[in-house]
């Protein structure tokens, strides 16, 4: 009989039938919303990514849109450091920072000018003076052209070909379409020459607010390695323009005892060119120093311009291997090897200017990191001295050939 309710009915029980979940919907269960929707922190994600990124192109147009400024910047502080030492003397003695940061500023202003002027005069004077013995410079050469290879060259004849000719037009038609650009770089070099005047001269004023202002936002330790940085840098950087100095000293009197020799005129002046250009204007400061002396000498004997060519050749490779590691390891206090490499690192990073702030900016952070790495003492070993030492481990192997040969022979003897 089957079962009844207390009304009668039969009384049906129906099992829920089990559910199971298809393979792979587990792991998407987190993922995935109920009712299929997107999650919420999806597009909060998707918009923090895309900030991201439009931040960093944002950044890294900025940065090399502002490049020039930050490296004339750089320029202007280690300008700041190397006047730092004249600036606090002359404040240590009653005068107001800011007057005077502008006076030992208006001296160097007032020395370069001067340099320049003198240096300019000199040069328009020997350029005038070329192009009026220009005719008999060329009618030496046509005669000695002429008696060695028997031609009849006439100087009216070249004259006239190099008038009419289409070089010399191309050459006229560049040249004025060039005034233009000329014209523009020099605008811009003046303008980055005055930011660096004024940064470095803010700098250089404000140097204590300065410190003090970077000091107010760190904690008292590290205040007194950023102060105690600063400090090292001032002296690395001082010291690395007295040695520049130096060597400008020894290359002027050089150049000057060579070109008093030769008897070419404003030899003390060359010698002072040839000194300071190419000792504080990097990379190209040697080329540009040997070819103002090489083109006056040139106006008194062709054959001078050669003798001092070779001349500045020689004395560059005895200046880069000889002059130049000594008193920079003496100055500066760093390894020959180091300073040859920095101003390499320096060169392939910034150009010339990297060449002009490597070694003081290298020679800074050894100072600075040798405070903090730990030095022990050195054992008594003769290997530290470059003497090596005989080991009684064995016989060397000229010893152990020499005895491998007796063997065979005595063996060869023994069998016969």
């Amino acid at each position: 009989m089957a079962p009844t309710a207390e009304d009668g009915e039969p009384s049906v029980r129906q099992a829920a039938p089990a559910v199971t979940a298809p393979p792979g919907r587990s792991s998407l269960a987190g993922a995935v919303a109920p009712g299929g929707r997107m999650p919420r922190w999806l597009p909060r994600a998707m918009v923090l990514a895309l900030a991201l990124i439009a931040a960093f192109q944002l950044g890294s147009w900025a940065f090399h849109q502002l490049t020039g400024l930050l490296i004339n910047i750089l320029i202007a502080f280690f300008l700041a450091l190397a006047v730092e030492p004249a600036v606090s003397r002359m404040a240590a003695r009653g005068i107001r920072r800011g007057l005077a940061t502008f006076l030992v500023f208006f001296g160097l202003t007032v020395v370069i000018a001067g340099f320049v002027t003198l240096l300019g005069s000199m040069l328009a004077g020997q350029i005038i003076k070329m192009v009026e013995g220009f005719p008999e410079y060329l009618d030496s050469l046509i005669n000695w052209t002429n008696h060695t290879f028997h031609t009849e060259l006439k100087r009216v004849d070249i004259q006239e070909g190099l008038l009419h000719s289409d070089w010399l037009r191309k050459y006229v038609q560049n040249s004025a379409a060039g005034v233009l650009d000329v014209s523009t770089q020099v605008l811009g070099g003046l303008f980055q020459l005055l930011t660096v005047g004024l940064f470095s001269f803010y700098f250089a004023a404000d140097g204590p607010r300065l410190r003090r202002g970077l000091c107010s936002v760190l904690p008292p330790a590290r205040q007194a390695e950023v102060l105690r940085a600063w400090e090292i840098a001032v002296d690395k950087t001082g010291g690395y323009l007295y040695s520049r100095g130096l060597m400008a000293l020894i290359s002027g009197i050089a150049h000057y005892i060579l070109l008093e020799i030769m008897g070419v005129p404003y030899a003390p002046v060359l010698g002072v060119w040839v000194g300071l250009v190419s000792q504080f204007i990097p990379t190209i400061g040697t080329y540009l120093a040997g070819a103002l002396p090489m083109l006056i000498a040139f106006t008194v004997d062709p054959w001078y311009a050669v003798w001092v060519l070779g001349f500045v050749v020689i004395y560059q490779q005895f200046e880069n291997y000889m002059l130049q590691p000594k008193l920079t390891a003496k100055t500066v206090d760093i390894h020959p090897a180091v300073a040859f490499g920095s101003v390499i690192a320096g060169t392939a990073l910034l150009g010339a200017v990297g060449a002009l702030i490597a070694i003081p900016a290298v020679a800074t952070l050894q100072a600075f990191l040798g405070a903090y790495v730990k030095r022990y003492a050195v054992t008594d070993d003769p290997r530290v001295h470059g003497h090596r030492s005989r080991t009684p481990s064995g016989p060397g192997a000229l010893t152990r050939v020499r005895r491998l040969l007796l063997a065979r022979r005595s063996g060869g003897r023994a069998e016969s």
